[in-house]
């Protein structure tokens, strides 16, 4: 996996949380969503619930609030689409402050507000408290497809060299006196992205041709064999098993 690869999202610290195994701390994250998917919308105060057990795990993990709320607006085109909801679905209809709303709608934005938000901020947390390469090292531990694993691992490493690409020929461009101002400019933008694919494609053929000529046969060496010990699982699964308890008293109840 060579070697350390840090992302915006992630926060340096060393919480319990952030001690975890990666691979613990993915299954904790996939079975947490799951159980928020699987709640009825009917059952409002579940998701208040879930949204304090986040808590908990933010404040063990040290992740300040604002961090949190900060990166939960890459939710924003979401929100949208739910706002909308209650004005275009059909149905059942009911005043809502003079504006006549659909009662299918207004459940189904709650719906999609709630779990969406949930389930963002559980990745959130998933992401700042777990490195990019831990995580491709999580999935390769819980045995996703190694081709897949490759293919992230890739994609992961060559988009920031891409993007210092397109920054040094932004530059290059600026250097000379250019400035994209209108219509009239976009030959010249048409002709960078031309350029940058060029670039990339020839950069990755010769990445590979590197790769074979040190052995590669389509799988990538295993450099850290991650383990979990029974109580770093336990410590993990705690926060999906308490949703479930959840889930299962908002089916009963």
């Amino acid at each position: 996996m060579g070697a350390g690869h840090a992302h915006r999202l992630y926060r340096h610290g060393h919480s319990p949380v952030h001690g975890l195994p990666p691979h613990t701390k993915l299954a904790a994250t996939f079975g947490f969503v799951v159980v928020v998917v699987s709640t009825p919308r009917e059952a409002m105060w579940a998701f208040g619930l879930y949204a304090v057990l986040l808590a908990g795990v933010a404040y063990a993990a040290r992740v300040p609030a604002g961090f949190l709320l900060k990166r939960l607006l890459i939710e924003v085109p979401f929100v949208a689409f739910a706002v909308l909801m209650p004005f275009v679905a059909e149905g059942e209809r009911v005043e809502v402050l003079g504006m006549s709303l659909s009662v299918s709608g207004l459940w189904g934005a709650w719906n999609v507000l709630a779990k969406g938000t949930l389930g963002v901020a559980a990745s959130v947390l998933l992401a700042s408290t777990t490195e990019l390469r831990e995580l491709l090292l999580g999935l390769q531990r819980l045995k996703l497809p190694p081709l897949l694993v490759q293919i992230a691992s890739f994609m992961i490493r060559y988009g920031d060299v891409i993007t210092d690409e397109m920054r040094r020929m932004r530059i290059a461009r600026e250097s000379r006196g250019f400035e994209a101002r209108g219509v009239r400019h976009w030959g010249v933008l048409a002709k960078s992205a031309g350029a940058l694919f060029i670039r990339s494609y020839e950069r990755g053929e010769r990445v590979h041709l590197a790769m074979i000529s040190r052995g590669y046969a389509g799988a990538m060496p295993v450099i850290d064999e991650v383990t979990a010990s029974r109580a770093q699982w336990t410590y993990a699964l705690t926060l999906p098993f308490a949703a479930l308890v959840v889930c299962l008293l908002g089916w009963t109840l």
